[in-house]
């Protein structure tokens, strides 16, 4: 290869390199974590466990993005802020400090806090403004209950970090948390209907690659799991068990859907659409997350607690 090309190909590839990068790093520092608490649960409960893992990559892979790319990123930063690309920067490198800290479990109770304070921030700021101004907008509508629900898996995240004794402020976090992402899973559960060959999870404009067998049972039946994991909440019936199975499904579907889509957008040569291919990723990996950090933050089952408790007093004598 002519070295031209070479640098050339790295030059405008970059972004994406970064933002892969990203994924690996976090995936190993996380897996690191959780390695003792994965083995230890029972059943359904390690799915639970995988949820400080999913928010983490995709707060690594958006910080990444901030850095690499932040002139791309600079039009979202409101006219009238000053320093506007600081702003870019800083949310970059916060993300980053975010991802590290969720993915190691070490002082979750401020970074969830504070990236839920982020993500709402950005939704008032930026993206209901912008639905108002174009009201029948799906896209945009679906981007403000997408993010509010990526703040309230934070929430919920530093809510289960919390001690018991917390009290007021813990309670008032798992409210705000439950009610955001609840949000979502009835507003997509919706969607998913409405837009049955959509990409599954989050459902923007991307359509399912033609590749994808049964595409319309795949969203009927991702639809039906979000209304039925929303009607557990309000309902108060096996919440945690119900919210981790859906989690769980839309895990099943960035593994088999998402990341092929991934790969696949890897290897086309325009950076933009390597970006894009990455960002829905991490978008439907983060509402995975979000979801999951709901089921944490519902109590568990008599059984499933003794068993839980059983197993990590096991894992504690190895």
């Amino acid at each position: 290869m002519h070295p031209a090309i070479f640098v050339a190909f790295f030059e405008v590839s970059r972004t994406p390199v970064g933002m892969c990068a990203a994924v690996v790093a976090l995936f190993l520092i996380g897996v690191l974590a959780i390695r003792k608490d994965f083995v230890a649960a029972q059943g359904l409960e390690k799915i639970v466990t995988l949820s400080n893992l999913c928010v983490a990559i995709p707060l690594a892979v958006f910080g990444a993005e901030h850095l690499f790319e932040p002139q791309a990123l600079l039009p979202m930063v409101p006219p009238y802020m000053p320093w506007r690309m600081f702003w870019v920067y800083f949310v970059g490198l916060a993300l980053i400090a975010a991802s590290l800290s969720i993915a190691t479990r070490i002082g979750v109770r401020w970074s969830g806090l504070l990236f839920g304070i982020m993500m709402f921030s950005f939704v008032a700021m930026l993206y209901i403004p912008g639905a108002l101004r174009q009201p029948h907008n799906r896209i945009i509508w679906t981007i403000v209950f997408r993010e509010t629900s990526f703040g309230g898996g934070g929430w919920l995240l530093a809510s289960t970090a919390m001690e018991t004794g917390r009290g007021q402020g813990k309670r008032l976090l798992t409210m705000v948390g439950t009610v955001a992402v609840t949000m979502a899973l009835i507003v997509f559960g919706v969607e998913h209907f409405l837009h049955p060959l959509g990409l599954p999870g989050v459902p923007l404009e991307k359509e399912m690659p033609t590749w994808v067998p049964a595409r319309m049972l795949i969203d009927y039946v991702t639809g039906a799991a979000l209304l039925i994991a929303a009607g557990s909440v309000l309902l108060r019936r096996k919440t945690r068990a119900v919210t981790t199975g859906v989690g769980g499904w839309i895990l099943l579907t960035i593994l088999l859907i998402y990341v092929p889509v991934m790969i696949l957008a890897l290897l086309v040569p325009n950076t933009g659409v390597k970006v894009e291919g990455i960002n829905y990723f991490a978008d439907t990996l983060l509402f995975a997350g979000a979801i999951l950090a709901l089921a944490s933050a519902m109590p568990q089952s008599g059984a499933a607690a003794v068993l839980r408790s059983a197993g990590e007093t096991l894992s504690a004598t190895r």
